[in-house]
Formats: structure tokens, C-alpha cells, sequence
């Protein structure tokens, strides 16, 4: 039979600091993004670029579980299957992963966007799922075809935006807006993929209910690696000060590398001899 749940159980604590966490992720994510579009070809860009999609996917993980501490469903006990929980953890940061090494070094063309936009907003839909079939409780869920696809949709306009502004946007402003924007959009593809499922609790086996408290100490272990991640990630980003106030473009600072390069190439074509 149908059963009520409830999204909010602890009013809107839950959505709020679920939707901080997923602005955070991304603005770490994008401020270490902007790192390796302006140390060019000349640098390493690898462990940026890697550390900024650790920072968006634990983002995005952590803003659907802290969301998820205020779900609860009438008559039934819930609990979370580690493996599962952590196997969203992995697709989400490999997906945003794959999708930032695209833009990072092929660069933000149409093509690249659009296959790196939809490989990661793919992902990050497959995240919030697994996620859901994590959630284990007396009876099953079923979900909404039409509502689904809604809920992928926003993941993918979402991921291409945020991989777009990763390697275009460059000042702090803009990232800042790009981060607000970033975590309405994994807000919004959250709640819509929530509003997707039907809840199903087996009539033998309903219970008075589960304590707030239980669910919310079985979440905190599994959320509290990804935040203490993101917290170590804030570090790197406060001590590096060209993460902080460096904002010249990056068109600039490619041009600066083409005026410099035939100095140095003509020094010794300038030994040669004449014939």
C-alpha cells in the first residue's frame, strides 16, 4: 500500500544546508577548475582539475544525503546500504571527473560541452538513484517515467552550465554567481527526482515509526568524509593566492606566452651566419 512521506521532517534545515553544501562544492570546484585554465600548457593540470571535480561531486553527494536526513516515510523503519551509499559517492566524483578533463583540456567547443554536459549530468542522475536504491526499508519504491526524465534534464542543463563556467569564468563574482546557480539546478534535480518516487510499505510490517535522531546518526558517519574533504580543499584554495585574486584572463595570460615566445626563438636564429 501507498505511504506518506514527508521531505522535510526537520523543516527547512535539511533543504537549506543541503543546498549551501552543493554551492560550496561547486565554488571550490570551479575556483580549482580556474587554477589549471590559468597555469595553460605549460603547467600540470591533472591534480587541479581532479581535486576540482572531488570538490563538485562530493558536493553534489553531500547536498543529496543531508537533503536525505529529512526524509522520512510513514510506517516504516529506514536504513542506508553502506556499499551502495559510497558507490554513489564514486560515480558521482568519476563523472564530473570525466566531464572536467574534457572541457579542461580539449576545451569549452559545443562538441566538447555537450558530450562532457551530458556524460556528467547523466551521471549525476545515476548518483541521486543508486543513492535511492541504497534506502532500504519494508516494501519498495517505484518511480514516475515522465518526472525521471524531468529530474535528468536539470542534471544535464546543470552539469553543462557548470562545466561551461569552469573554463570560461574566471573572477570571483562570477564564480560565486555560477556556484549559486550551480546548486539551485542539483537542488531542484534532487526534490524532482524525490517527487518521482512512490513509496510502497508492506501492510505486515509497518512500525510507529523511526526516530529522527537514529536517522539522522546513521547519515552523519557516511556525509562527514565528503565535508571534511571539501573543508581540507577550502585550505588549498585559501593558501594558494592565485586562486584567491587572480583574476586576469586567461586569454591574457595566453597572450603574454605567444609575445614571449619569438624573443626566445630568435636568439639563436641571430648567431647564424649570413650566406
Amino acid at each position: 500500500m501507498n505511504s506518506t512521506v514527508s521531505q522535510f521532517n526537520y523543516g527547512m534545515i535539511t533543504p537549506v544546508v543541503a543546498f549551501l553544501m552543493a554551492c560550496a562544492g561547486a565554488a571550490l570546484g570551479l575556483r580549482c577548475t580556474t587554477r589549471s585554465v590559468r597555469m595553460g600548457a605549460r603547467g600540470r593540470r591533472g591534480p587541479w582539475l581532479t581535486l576540482g571535480a572531488i570538490c563538485i561531486g562530493s558536493g553534489i553527494w553531500t547536498m543529496h544525503f543531508i537533503a536525505m536526513i529529512g526524509f522520512t516515510i510513514d510506517g516504516a523503519s529506514i536504513r542506508y546500504d553502506p556499499a551502495l551509499t559510497f558507490l554513489s559517492l564514486g560515480v558521482a566524483v568519476a563523472v564530473v571527473l570525466l566531464g572536467v578533463f574534457i572541457v579542461g583540456y580539449r576545451g569549452a567547443s559545443p562538441l566538447n560541452l555537450g558530450v562532457a554536459g551530458v556524460v556528467t549530468g547523466a551521471g549525476v542522475a545515476a548518483m541521486h538513484y543508486i543513492g535511492m536504491n541504497g534506502m532500504k526499508f519494508a516494501g519498495h519504491m517505484t518511480f514516475d517515467p515522465m518526472t525521471v526524465g524531468l529530474s535528468v534534464l536539470i542534471a544535464v542543463t546543470a552539469a553543462t552550465a557548470a562545466l561551461w563556467a569552469a573554463v570560461s569564468l574566471h573572477t570571483l563574482a562570477s564564480a560565486a554567481a555560477a556556484s549559486v546557480i550551480m546548486g539551485v539546478a542539483v537542488t531542484g534535480m534532487h526534490y524532482t527526482g524525490m517527487a518521482a518516487m512512490s513509496v510502497h510499505v508492506d501492510a505486515g510490517s509497518r512500525v510507529q515509526g523511526q526516530s529522527s535522531m537514529d536517522l539522522l546518526f546513521s547519515l552523519i558517519p557516511m556525509v562527514g568524509g565528503p565535508i571534511v574533504v571539501l573543508v581540507l580543499a577550502a585550505v588549498i584554495v585559501m593558501f594558494d593566492p592565485d586562486m584567491l585574486v587572480g583574476n586576469e584572463p586567461v586569454q591574457n595570460l595566453q597572450a603574454h606566452e605567444s609575445e614571449s615566445a619569438p624573443v626566445a626563438d630568435a636568439r639563436p636564429t641571430a648567431s647564424w651566419p649570413s650566406l
